[in-house]
């Protein structure tokens, strides 16, 4: 397995701001998966003759199941938060809304909840988005 870096290494400064902005985005999208495989390479690939310090490995070890506890974290509140959203949305079915900028009024036939934030589809085939600040009478 080879391992390459994301980003070249450069010493003008116009260039180490943007390679130092485009290293944050790939340590962003650095996937859990993607640790897992940079770890198992890192031992794989460690020089026999001077294996990895034990006090190293049980620091990485802890590392990889901090990770994994924080993915099972994220993953349990975005399934909350789009159950809160469900259970919000379905109270406003029904009921009249308007836009925050007041241009778009109508009963709500049904809601939609998206990553964006929820839609609510008026009974006069209007939309309004409820994330901009919209009233509800």
């Amino acid at each position: 397995m080879t391992v390459s870096a994301t980003t070249p290494v450069s010493s003008t400064p116009a260039s180490s701001s943007v390679s130092s902005s485009s290293a944050a985005a790939a340590t962003q999208s650095l996937s859990y998966n993607d640790f897992l495989t940079l770890l198992m390479a890192e031992m794989k690939n460690q020089d026999p003759t001077q294996p990895m310090d034990p006090s190293q490995m049980v620091s990485q070890l802890a590392t990889v199941s901090e990770v994994g506890q924080a993915v099972q974290t994220n993953t349990t509140l975005a399934s909350l938060l789009t159950a809160t959203s469900l259970s919000q949305a379905e109270q406003l079915v029904g009921q009249t809304v308007t836009s925050a900028d007041g241009a778009t009024s109508g009963q709500v036939a049904s809601v939609s909840v998206t990553s964006s934030g929820a839609v609510a589809t008026l009974t006069n085939g209007g939309t309004v988005s409820l994330s901009n600040g919209a009233s509800v009478q």
